[in-house]
């Protein structure tokens, strides 16, 4: 088994770029009903992950933020709590393991740090529960 092997791939992902605005993120997290999309940078890098709780977060702590002003605030400023580590496409199968343990996905890499999809926890765990044997 390889990475590839379980990569959802980044045409079928929900992510946001990093200078779009939090009214768009709030729209994208509500379309995809996902708690936490990654966010990519305008060179196409994996940038972080944006959860639900740091947009609640960021109205919060700015004063004069509201539900009608959510395009004034870009995803960039906005601080993330999640560290969801990334993985490379062409590293150990082990190493994707570790991080789906603390991780609901793996944000997936080529070698040039680009963006290229995503490995979802609940994929791995139904290989290896299809693939258990006694």
């Amino acid at each position: 088994m390889e990475i590839s092997d379980f990569l959802f791939p980044k045409d079928k992902v929900a992510y946001i770029h990093s200078s779009s605005t939090m009214q768009e993120a709030m729209d994208k997290l509500e379309q995809s009903q996902y708690s936490a999309i990654p966010v990519i940078d305008d060179e196409g890098k994996y940038a972080g992950t944006l959860a639900e709780g740091d947009l609640l977060w960021k109205m919060k702590s700015t004063p004069g933020l509201s539900f009608q002003n959510l395009d004034t605030v870009q995803v960039h400023e906005i601080k993330r709590r999640i560290k969801n580590e990334c993985v490379s496409i062409k590293a150990h199968l082990e190493d994707m393991l570790e991080l789906a343990a603390d991780q609901n996905f793996v944000p997936v890499v080529d070698e040039n740090q680009i963006f290229i999809g995503i490995i979802r926890r609940k994929v791995i765990i139904e290989y290896y529960t299809s693939n258990i044997s006694d």
